[in-house]
């Protein structure tokens, strides 16, 4: 039997791409010692075909005193699903299947420089042409600077992604710019708590209008998230019904204020570590 062809994510859909992870023979090579879960480092071979992929088992999860156990897989594929539905595909595939350590989260390995040239740290309180201001950060006994990101459409759309999943953890390292120019993010298990739980490097927009093409994707997302909408499903199917529930709130507050959240006081805005 041939070797199987190791494939550049971008030469399958997204379609042929889930179904290479769901129905695919996993084979673990490593681990990534430093997460706090177990996360795998794995090849996916299908049809003569092979990718690189990461599994989160399962049993691998750490416990969470604000989520149930055994349910952030779910959460990384509820993510994707939103992901998909805006269009933007922000989220890399993901699936939740069996592997050699129980059920688990599958994603495609996505080969990016973590937050290339969209997140630094700047002398004064302007952030500058072309940077978002974020806050001030200690950076030494006596030294602050500012923290910023790009003003970046992607980061702008992902900003906007999270405010709808309730992203608890939207760190530097979890932002992928990919050599094709597209920006992938990923961890995305601290999602979809019913309450207010967003914290992320993204508030350079808080409070700003929404862009015109956020309010037609929270229009989309509002009707497939309707009971018996396609989203509402799917989710239905990840989430418990008050967390799907949650979400529509979530979306249908944003439509309804047409501006971009702001951090609420009553949960730390910026995660940490940071990176």
């Amino acid at each position: 039997m041939p070797a199987p062809e190791r494939i550049p994510p971008g030469s399958l859909t997204p379609v042929e791409l889930v179904d290479l992870l769901a129905k695919g023979e996993l084979t673990v090579r490593g681990q990534v010692r430093e997460a706090s879960n177990a996360v795998l480092l794995c090849s996916v071979a299908y049809e003569g075909q092979e990718a690189d992929c990461v599994y989160k088992p399962v049993a691998g999860e750490r416990p969470l005193w604000d989520f149930p156990d055994g349910t952030l897989a779910q959460r990384e594929v509820a993510a994707y699903e939103v992901s998909e539905a805006t269009g933007w595909g922000l989220v890399p595939p993901t699936v939740l299947r069996d592997g050699p350590y129980g059920q688990g989260m599958v994603q495609l390995w996505i080969d990016g420089d973590p937050a290339a040239s969209l997140l630094a740290l700047v002398d004064g309180e302007e952030a500058g042409e072309g940077w978002k201001a974020v806050g001030l950060a200690q950076v030494g006994e006596d030294r602050t600077a500012l923290l910023v990101h790009a003003d970046d459409v992607r980061l702008r759309r992902l900003a906007v992604l999270d405010a709808v999943i309730n992203n608890g953890d939207r760190k530097g390292g979890h932002l992928l710019p990919a050599p094709d120019g597209r920006l992938y993010a990923i961890d995305h298990g601290v999602t979809f708590n019913v309450d207010d739980k967003l914290r992320t490097l993204l508030w350079g927009w808080a409070g700003e209008p929404l862009p015109a093409e956020a309010l037609g994707v929270l229009a989309r997302l509002d009707a497939s998230l309707a009971p018996g909408g396609s989203l509402a499903v799917r989710l239905a199917e990840l989430l418990t019904p008050a967390e799907v529930t949650a979400v529509r709130s979530r979306v249908a507050a944003l439509r309804s204020s047409g501006r971009h959240p702001e951090p609420s006081g009553e949960w730390p805005a910026i995660p940490w570590p940071p990176v």
